[in-house]
This record gives C-alpha cells, structure tokens and sequence, in this order.
C-alpha cells in the first residue's frame, strides 16, 4: 500500500495499515521531514508520540512509493488534490486501485473528490474513507471506527479489511456521493459551532445547529444523488457531531476564535494546519447557489468568514427566518 500525504492524517492512516500486518510506504513532498521522520521513525511535526511500526517506510520519491502498490490511498487537502492527482497519473500502473481520504469540493470546479478522481484517471477502482476520526485517537490506537465507500464493492470490503484490526473498524457501504457531502458540509457547520461555544451562545445553541446543520447537509447530498440514510451513519450525523464538539477539530476552533472577536485572518494565524472549513465555506456556499438548495446555516457562515458580516447579525439573521415545517 502506498499513501500519498505525509500530513496527520495520513501519518495516522499509514500507520493503522502497518499495525494491521501490511507494508506500506508513506510519501511526503518535504524531503527534510521525510528526512527526520526516517530517522526518528515518527512523524515530529504532526504525531510525535506515535512510532511508526517495522514495515511502514517513508520516501519523498513518488516513483519509489507506487512501485509494488497495489492500491494507493491519497491523503491530502482538497485544494491540493487534483495536482496530486496529475503527479499520479502517468506513474500509475492500470491495475492499481485508488483511495482518497480527502473531504471537500473543490473550489474552482465545485465538484467532489470522486469526479475529480472520474476527470483525471478515468475508469479506475476508487474509493473514499471518511468518518469521525482525529488522526491523534489512530495514531495513539483508540477505538475508532470509518467508512469505505465504492462502487466496487469487492475492493470497498478488501479496503476495510485492511484497515481493520483489535481498535479499528471499517464498515462499507456504496453512496459514495453521500459520503463526500458528509464530509465537505460538516466542516462549514463546525466552524458555526465554534463561532456559538465562542460566542458563549450555550449547549441549546450547539446543539439546534448541529441538528439543523444536517438538515442542510442532507438536503444538499440529496439533490446531488445520494442517500438520505447515509448522512444518520458515520460519514455523516458520525463525523459532523465530531467536528462540532471536540477542540481537536481545527474547523472548531477557528470558529472558537471568531465567537470571541477574533478577524478571520488572526484565527487562521494561530492554527498552524489547514483549517478546511475556510475553503469549504465558499465551495459549499456556491454549489447550493448552483443547485438552488436552501443552507441558511452555511450561507450566514460563509458571509461571516468571507464577507465581515458580525457574528449577531448573522444570528439575528438565522433566528428571524420565517417559520416552517421542520421536516421541509
């Protein structure tokens, strides 16, 4: 196995598939951290307390990580995907199977990691592993559980049996499309979540936007062609009450930053990974424009991360709306 993305993630992800008996080489651009994770067998920078098992190498030689793959797993921001992608395209022998675990539409085209996968690699085994995971719970061995989605369901079951072991579950399931909404939406409603712990909104606060955040989430992936249940499993209501909850998620915590006064720009400066939901704020903003699907949440959220709109205004804003039926 070879993952492509030496980040927390898939530092995390590389080593759960070596702790689960398979070789695997992790591939990272950096060639000085590669350098010192080689040499210290750990990554310092994202996951300094979790050493990499025997068989699990590192290289910043991309031809040397594909060689002998079978299957490739990507592991990268969304905004770099495409061009990772592109690298991979002429190295990849026809029979090697493709996984990503990166979440969000991109922003130019407002398509989701799958038809970018169908654009530049055409007809190829894909699959997406998504779910409520922080990289340091793996990479320390808590329990933790995903989901495997693909098309192909032989390869989605030979993927989460890969991954599978004593504190880590997969499940499979085929809604691909679902899957990757789950995972582009949530990070936009944890950024909201943030803004309301930050703001000293309350429990009630979290709690409503949460619930009414996967309303949206789910009228969205719905007219784009998923499935209703998938967003009550792991890759949706799972992964969004993660995010909304816990101070391991960068997307909280920049919203934390902007409750208590904080301008876009200064909350971004004290995270020093990327915050996802800044993009996915504006990428999931202009798609339910294009498609004409009715976000209320993620609309006033992208207004205030992109446009200085205050937090009450954007309150007062959500809490005037008419009242309706809550299950339109």
């Amino acid at each position: 196995m070879a993952v492509i993305g030496a980040g927390s993630w898939g530092t995390a992800l590389a080593i759960q598939l070596a702790r689960a008996g398979h070789p695997v080489k992790l591939w990272g651009r950096d060639i000085a951290q590669i350098d010192s994770m080689r040499k210290s067998g750990r990554n310092a920078r994202y996951l300094p307390d979790a050493a990499f098992p025997n068989n699990l190498d590192v290289t910043a030689d991309l031809d040397a990580a594909l060689t002998g793959a079978r299957d490739a797993l990507i592991v990268v921001p969304s905004h770099a995907f495409r061009g990772v992608l592109q690298e991979l395209a002429p190295r990849l022998p026809l029979t090697t199977r493709i996984a990503w675990a990166t979440k969000g539409f991109e922003l130019s085209s407002g398509k989701l990691p799958h038809q970018v996968v169908s654009e530049v690699l055409h007809d190829r085994a894909g699959a997406v592993l998504s779910g409520p995971t922080f990289a340091k719970e793996v990479g320390a061995g808590l329990p933790t559980a995903l989901t495997v989605a693909s098309r192909d369901e032989h390869f989605s079951k030979d993927l989460a049996l890969s991954l599978s072991g004593p504190n880590f579950r997969a499940y499979t399931q085929s809604d691909i499309m679902g899957v990757e909404v789950g995972g582009a939406v949530k990070n936009v409603i944890a950024i909201g979540s943030g803004i309301a712990d930050g703001a000293g909104f309350g429990a009630n606060t979290r709690v409503a936007l949460i619930t009414r955040g996967l309303a949206e989430m789910m009228r969205l992936g719905v007219k784009l062609g998923a499935a209703r249940e998938t967003f009550m499993g792991l890759a949706g209501l799972g992964d969004l009450v993660l995010t909304c909850t816990d101070d391991q998620s960068r997307n909280r915590r920049f919203g934390m930053a902007l409750g208590r006064g904080e301008s876009p720009a200064q909350a971004h400066a004290a995270i020093p990974q990327v915050v996802e939901g800044i993009a996915a704020a504006r990428a999931v903003y202009a798609v339910a424009q294009q498609v004409t699907v009715d976000m209320p949440i993620c609309r006033e959220i992208h207004a205030i991360v992109h446009e200085a709109k205050p937090v009450r205004a954007a309150v007062q804003a959500l809490m005037s709306r008419e009242v309706r039926s809550e299950t339109d």
